[in-house]
Order: C-alpha cells, then sequence, then structure tokens
C-alpha cells in the first residue's frame, strides 16, 4: 500500500526498484515504520519483515516525491510526508486494537509528530538516529539558496557495513530539505504532548545528524518515556547496518511489553 499523489500515473516518474512500500497483515497490534529524507522503503523493510514474521501488521510506505527523482520530492513538503503517514495510521487504527509508530532519521522525526498530534492513537514510538534539529552551519543558508540553486551533493547512504547501499537519491533537493527544517521546530515545541513511551536509538558515529537531537528529546520528553539505547557500530542509516540485528530484537521487545506481541505463534 503507497500513499497516491495528486496528478494522472502518467505524469508521474516511475519508482525505482526496490523503493516499493511493504504491507503485511498479521495481528491485532499494528506498526507503522517510515523512511528517511531522500530515501525509500528499502532502507526499513528488513526491520518491517522482521517485525511480520513475529506476527505484527505492518506498514511501510513510500512517502510522496521519494524513491523515484530528486525533483519530484522537490515539489513535494513535509505536510505531504506527513500526511501520508496520517493516512496509514488512520488504516491501522481502523483495523488494529494498538499502534506503533516508527521511523529512520526523517521518519523518526515523523513518528514523533503523530505521537505529538495523536495521542490517543499511538500506544509506543521507536526512533532510529531522528532529526529534530542540526548543528550545521550550511544549513542557515538553505531558506535562500533554495530558490537558486536546487540541489547540493547527498546525504544519504552512511553505513558502516560494507557493499551496503541505501539506494537514496543522489542529490538532495533543497525546496524539500528547507520544509524539513520548518517541521522540526513544531516537534520540538510540542514533545512535552507525547503521551507513549519512546525507544530512541543512536549511533555513536553518524555523519548526518548530530546528537542535538538526542539531547532535546531527553529533555523534552515527560520523565520516565524515554528509552535510549547506543548503538556502537552503525553510521547513520543503522537499519541496514551491522546494528540492524540489535534494532529488531530491542524493538520487538519493546513492542510487545507496550503495545502487546504479534500474533500467537509469529
Amino acid at each position: 500500500m503507497s500513499p497516491t499523489s495528486s496528478g494522472s500515473s502518467a505524469s508521474q516518474p516511475s519508482v525505482v526498484p526496490g523503493a516499493e512500500p511493504f504491507t503485511s497483515d498479521g495481528g491485532p497490534v499494528g506498526v507503522l515504520l517510515s523512511h528517511g529524507f531522500t530515501g525509500s522503503p528499502y532502507s526499513m523493510v528488513p526491520w518491517g519483515r522482521d517485525l511480520a514474521d513475529r506476527g505484527y501488521t505492518v506498514r511501510v510506505p513510500r512517502l510522496p516525491g521519494h524513491g523515484t527523482t530528486w525533483q519530484q520530492m522537490n515539489r513535494t513538503t513535509w505536510s505531504d510526508w506527513y500526511g501520508a503517514l496520517e493516512t496509514e495510521l488512520d488504516i491501522l487504527r481502523d483495523t488494529c486494537e494498538r499502534v506503533v509508530v516508527g521511523g529512520l532519521s526523517m521518519g523518526g522525526c515523523l513518528a514523533l509528530r503523530l505521537a505529538e498530534q495523536r495521542p490517543h492513537d499511538v500506544d509506543a514510538v521507536v526512533v532510529v538516529n531522528p532529526a529534530i534539529a542540526s548543528r550545521d552551519p550550511r544549513l542557515r543558508a538553505v531558506p535562500l539558496i533554495k530558490w537558486v540553486v536546487p540541489s547540493l551533493e547527498a546525504i544519504g547512504g552512511d553505513i558502516k557495513k560494507p557493499g551496503i547501499e541505501e539506494n537514496a537519491y543522489d542529490r538532495t533537493p533543497l525546496k524539500a530539505l528547507h520544509s524539513m527544517m520548518q517541521l522540526w521546530g513544531d516537534v520540538r515545541a510540542d514533545l512535552g504532548r507525547i503521551k507513549a513511551p519512546v525507544l530512541f536509538f543512536r549511533s555513536t558515529d553518524d555523519h548526518v545528524v548530530d546528537d542535538s537531537t538526542l539531547s532535546l528529546v531527553r529533555e523534552g520528553l515527560r520523565p520516565g518515556l524515554g528509552e535510549f539505547v547506543t548503538l556502537e557500530n552503525s553510521y547513520h542509516v543503522a537499519t541496514l547496518d551491522h546494528d540492524a540485528p540489535q534494532i529488531f530484537e530491542r524493538s520487538a521487545a519493546f513492542i510487545a511489553a507496550h503495545a502487546g506481541p504479534g500474533r500467537a505463534g509469529g
């Protein structure tokens, strides 16, 4: 299942191989996983399959503008990406008793936003190297240069494990990047609205997201809601890296504890 986008199908660029969404119907607990900025479901499907094998109902959508071309992504904004996830959340709430949301990088930011805006519909949150802030001074110029320079060098593919690719865009679309940056402020301001427990995975060696987000989430969450796990052997895209098995195991245990187990025998 994937979000629909405006315009006729003939006018839309083709989805690149491996960027297709993943859906698996299982037990009464649903898990919604979101990929990151310029990425695609490719980075999340192994995690989604692991949870599906444990009996969970899983959705890994392809966010609008992703998995096609960076030019197409530059015509989308954070509200498009959030809206696609909210649609998937509505579907899971209609079919499951409890729902967990999670994500990688920007996907983690969007998952936190869902928990802020829909506190009664989100039973637990799992994020991997999420971004809601950055100390990178280059970002200060993005609101201006986006009008004259459509893209810059890629930020995807930060993986320590040899031979593994994220299949992200080879350019960073700047209008889309600025939109994501605008979302960060809203998420930071509303962290206190989250009622669900949050499992936060953080790579010690991340070349994309600095540790400012970790500090902000620690300080912004209500006391006792956050559980923080350090990943010692992965870069930013940890869901495809050496520590992926740890993410899968720890998240499954967390989901079982706070939302319930998967289907019996799963």
